[in-house]
């Protein structure tokens, strides 16, 4: 079973455990400036959105690559950079059109999720359940049941 995460703003709270996870998962310090997991605050409208790599199906980063450094992970479909085979050349981040390929000035490399090879440490880390990792087929699932539950109070209602 295919899975991936997602992720509901309206349950997040700007904690940013994600990041500090993230960042210790894979730099080994806790920089959120190094997490591959984002957080962002629309402080207007007093809400705060988790964002990272969507794992698309027609990943541009990975077929931009002039090295093949970026290659699917079968088991967990995620989109993985081999740091090995990464050239620095960034000609991936300019090619991800959601802007989650980042470069790391420190290796010269390139870095972008890769679903912390199936057990993402953001995940784990979230207390509020905003980044859930759930069965791929069933992404919009909590969406629909809210929405269908809306439906049904709304129409009871008027009944």
């Amino acid at each position: 079973m295919q899975r991936s995460l997602n992720i509901n703003p309206a349950k997040c709270t700007g904690c940013l455990q994600c990041e500090l996870a993230c960042s210790y998962e894979n730099e080994a310090l806790f920089n959120p400036a190094k997490s591959r997991i984002r957080v962002f605050t629309f402080h207007q409208e007093g809400r705060f959105v988790p964002y990272t790599c969507t794992q698309c199906a027609e990943a541009w980063c990975m077929r931009a690559c002039p090295v093949d450094a970026i290659t699917l992970n079968r088991l967990t479909g995620a989109k993985e950079i081999l740091e090995a085979r990464c050239v620095g050349c960034k000609v991936c981040t300019i090619a991800c059109p959601f802007g989650t390929v980042n470069y790391n000035q420190t290796t010269g490399k390139v870095i972008k999720c890769d679903l912390c090879g199936g057990d993402p440490a953001c995940a784990l880390a979230c207390p509020t359940g905003a980044i859930t990792y759930v069965d791929a087929d069933q992404t919009g699932y909590e969406r629909m049941r809210a929405w269908a539950e809306k439906t049904s109070v709304g129409a009871s209602a008027t009944a």
